[in-house]
């Protein structure tokens, strides 16, 4: 990916397909001259040209026959735009062989086409944004719901910026009292105090593992959370993964009818996730009396490992066996507890947290579904866009440690060269975090994710 701020790229802005509007985007210092070419303002002459951002309508001319699209032309200037460069949209019908049509003309005024994230690559480059902010970018587009939304939208405001911001300056003001104590250690002035040192760098290390949890708390790119259905042979299981992802499932009175999982994605109301079906659980001795039934186990017993949420199925037309009765007396925050079949006669009628269903009737099926939601927009968001979370919690996790190391130095009366040592380390990494610290590779990674136009 080209990294130059000299020269100018065009590229449409707008989603792919037909649309009311749709936007062609054209930054950098020849954006003016390539578009004055083929635009001509309502009101003729050249468009207005001022050091605020401004919008004029007009037409933009097609081709050499004199075919011209009407739109409006919206310009910033150099140090108020979103790259921090002169830059340009013009909004017109969002009809894709016209953007393309208008594309090409501004191409053959001389700007280039734009390489996927490179606009948000020159507003990094620029200081519009750290590398938080421009993952949050991406993360508003990828969003899939609300939630992933509203968290991509508050890092891009500086959530997550403000307070590793925040976190750099009182580390960099750390260092210069130590260096400055080192520079004049044959004078014997007390720069900054041992107790003093030693809050500072509490407070350093407690918000780096509160940012780092931040992290951990967040799964990795692209991974949805998995529901998995747990529970012994014949108590509904199947039945209950039709009834909530459509007929899937082979549903039979036999236990043991399902030999292997099935998954669905599930979209709730823009919450999405993976839901399993699993063989039944058995744990009477002397059931397992095939290689088939020891390989079915396996792979439930290693589906309910990989589960972020347990539907835990209980037969409501049966009393509980002893390992039913230990796994309801076990804490778990991310096990449901769900009773099928309770139309049958004599049905156990559960009392909340748990949930009663009947897929003959119908009863708790939505019950269930929403509290799938629930729990996995609680659980998947995190505080961050997952592609921060993935870049990022190593450098958090290692910054925390050279703060634990400096602590450990100054309570051991060790010098405080050793303990500035640590700080610049510490530093380091937060810079990795933000882009204060970056190689080409990093920016590659993030910005080769984006599409075009952004």
């Amino acid at each position: 990916m080209p990294y130059a701020l000299d020269d100018t790229i065009a590229a449409i802005a707008s989603a792919p397909g037909g649309a009311a509007r749709g936007i062609v985007r054209v930054a950098g210092p020849a954006t003016v001259d390539c578009l004055n070419r083929h635009f001509l303002p309502d009101q003729g002459g050249l468009w207005p040209q001022d050091k605020l951002p401004h919008a004029t309508n007009g037409w933009f001319g097609l081709d050499a026959a004199g075919r011209r699209l009407h739109g409006e032309m919206y310009l910033w200037p150099g140090g108020r735009s979103y790259t921090g460069q002169l830059l340009a949209e013009f909004h017109t019908l969002g009809s894709p062989p016209l953007l393309e049509a208008v594309l090409r003309r501004v191409i053959e005024a001389g700007a280039r086409l734009a390489e996927p994230g490179e606009f948000t690559l020159r507003a990094f480059l620029s200081g519009r944004l750290d590398l938080t902010q421009a993952e949050a970018v991406l993360g508003v587009i990828d969003a899939a719901d609300t939630a992933q939304l509203d968290v991509a939208l508050a890092q891009l405001a500086g959530g997550l910026s403000a307070p590793l911001g925040r976190l750099r300056d009182r580390c960099l003001d750390l260092l210069a009292h130590l260096e400055a104590g080192l520079d004049f250690a044959d004078e014997d002035l007390p720069f900054i105090a041992a107790d003093e040192l030693a809050a500072e760098l509490s407070i350093a290390a407690a918000e780096t593992a509160r940012l780092s949890r931040q992290m951990e708390s967040r799964g990795e790119t692209g991974i949805l959370f998995r529901v998995v259905l747990v529970g012994q042979p014949n108590v509904g299981k199947s039945s209950l993964f039709n009834a909530l992802a459509g007929p899937r499932a082979i549903v039979a009175d036999e236990p043991g009818t399902t030999r292997d999982y099935l998954v669905a994605e599930l979209d709730l109301d823009g919450v999405r996730c993976q839901l399993v079906d699993t063989a039944g659980v058995q744990r009477e001795p002397g059931r397992l009396e095939s290689e088939i039934v020891e390989a079915a186990q396996r792979g439930t017993a290693e589906q309910v490992r990989q589960a972020q949420i347990e539907l835990f199925c209980l037969d409501a037309s049966r009393p509980l066996n002893d390992w039913e009765q230990t796994l309801i007396g076990e804490s778990a925050p991310t096990r449901i507890l769900v009773w099928t079949k309770v139309d049958a006669a004599a049905g156990i009628r559960p009392a909340p947290p748990a949930i009663a269903t009947s897929t003959f009737t119908g009863e708790g099926i939505a019950a269930v579904r929403e509290r799938i939601r629930a729990e996995v927009a609680a659980g998947s968001v995190g505080e961050v866009v997952a592609g921060t979370a993935a870049r990022c919690r190593e450098s958090l996790h290692r910054a925390a440690e050279c703060f634990h190391r400096a602590l450990v130095l100054l309570d051991v009366a060790a010098g405080e060269e050793l303990i500035a040592a640590e700080v610049r380390l510490a530093l380091e990494e937060l810079g990795k975090v933000t882009g204060t610290v970056y190689t080409d590779d990093v920016l590659d990674r993030i910005f080769s994710r984006f599409c075009i136009g952004k």
